[in-house]
């Protein structure tokens, strides 16, 4: 049991390095052999790496002088900075899955095991996530608007050390939970490639069925198919403003979901993570429910990497939610169906050009006023419904992979605190 593992400093098991301080004028376009710099938008929240974070890359040349800082396959990355007000990232880990591709960047800390006869590499990832290891760091940082890890206090971080086997077991274990996330979030990004290629094909390039028969006219966009219009979004959707709220109308358990900026992935997309709890009061014009669209009207990101992004409300744990003033929530009128509205705003080129539009020096705000007044080409319903009928199963697969995703990572993590804290009889799970 847990009281009977020796427990190490982390020092004493592992070494631990710095990362570089790269600069602006360090970056490079990618491609040439350009190197991919680390940083912590590769780490996920909770843990895990995120292949898809913020890139920047430095020249080969570059990547070559600074090899000491090269990742490797089962490196260990950690987060050391994080704002005070979300503390979303701090002390969580990665693991690296490829050897030779990254450069670890400052702030970001390597771990790596010292003493392989004592202890699993695997275990050690599972360990520095889980709730006890990250309260620990937290309770050790510093305190201020950023918070940092200093190196000696990661070093001075408690370490357990079962016997190498029970470790493999527990590494094991926790391992096939993230296989089974990992294939879902796979087969989440081959169907979202599937809808935008389909939207794009019919709306874009104008290869929708029966196509070869429809001759092309002029209009204020350039040549459509004829038979489609130039239209404002507000001539086929409405937006509403979500609620304006307050610390105290929030809560860490009951109440209802809360759709707030943080639900926003970047570059669009809903990330379920992000949801609160809400217990103050809501009128009927700021509930959300699912296959509702949302939209950030908001952000705090200078590369407006947030705004004009859209998402669909996925499967709650209530029968609605209520979303914040950050959103609005846009409604398509009779005529045309969510599904195709929805992928207008995702996969055409409206978020690239409704974000120029947002202002602000701290905090970037977009005027609902500028989302209706897009123009676009719009099809024929027939044409829009017949793509909603492919496209509705599509995303409706996305929500049902994203729920499977939310219930392993919460069983996952239950067991990690109970395997990690000896609750478990590992062997008993093994057999």
């Amino acid at each position: 049991m847990a009281q009977l593992w020796r427990q190490v400093r982390l020092a004493e098991v592992c070494n631990f390095q710095n990362g570089f301080a790269f600069k602006n004028s360090d970056y490079v376009e990618e491609g040439n052999g350009a190197f991919e710099i680390f940083r912590m938008g590769n780490i996920s929240r909770g843990g895990g790496f995120n292949p898809d974070g913020k890139k920047a890359f430095v020249s080969k040349e570059q990547g070559k002088r600074l090899e000491r800082f090269l990742l490797n396959e089962g490196d260990i990355l950690m987060c050391m900075t994080d704002m005070k007000s979300s503390m979303a990232l701090l002390g969580h880990t990665a693991w690296m899955p490829i050897t030779g591709c990254y450069l670890l960047n400052q702030r970001v800390g390597r771990i790596t095991v010292s003493k392989p006869d004592l202890l699993e590499r695997r275990f050690l990832y599972y360990h520095s996530n889980s709730p006890d290891y990250v309260d620990w760091l937290r309770a050790h940082a510093n305190s201020g608007v950023q918070v940092n890890l200093s190196t000696d206090a990661i070093l001075n971080s408690p370490v357990p050390l079962p016997p190498l086997p029970i470790q493999r077991r527990i590494a094991g274990i926790l391992s096939a939970y993230d296989e089974l996330i990992e294939n879902s979030q796979r087969r989440i990004k081959i169907l979202e490639s599937m809808a935008s290629a389909l939207y794009r094909e019919w709306f874009i390039h104008f290869r929708f069925p029966g196509h070869e028969s429809v001759p092309r006219v002029p209009s204020p966009l350039g040549e459509i198919p004829q038979g489609w219009v130039v239209k404002k979004l507000g001539e086929v959707a409405d937006t509403f403003r979500g609620r304006s709220y307050r610390s105290v109308d929030l809560a860490d358990e009951g109440g209802l979901p809360f759709l707030n900026l943080k639900c926003l992935d970047r570059e669009g997309g809903f990330r379920r993570s992000g949801l609160k709890r809400y217990i103050g009061e809501f009128k009927d014009v700021h509930v959300a429910k699912k296959d509702d669209i949302v939209m950030a009207v908001t952000d705090m990101t200078q590369e407006r990497r947030i705004v004009a992004r859209a998402a669909l409300v996925p499967t709650l744990d209530n029968d609605f939610g209520v979303f914040s003033m950050d959103l609005v929530r846009i409604e398509p009128k009779s005529a045309m169906p969510k599904t195709f509205l929805y992928s207008l705003l995702r996969y055409s080129s409206f978020a690239d050009e409704v974000k120029q539009h947002a202002n602000g020096a701290n905090v970037l705000h977009l005027a609902p006023e500028r989302i209706t007044d897009y123009r676009f080409m719009a099809p024929p319903t027939d044409s829009m419904i017949q793509f909603a009928d492919f496209a509705a199963p599509i995303v409706e697969e996305i929500d049902m992979l994203a729920n499977r995703i939310v219930n392993l990572r919460r069983t996952r993590d239950l067991l990690m605190r109970r395997l990690l804290s000896g609750q478990i009889d590992v062997e008993a799970i093994a057999s």
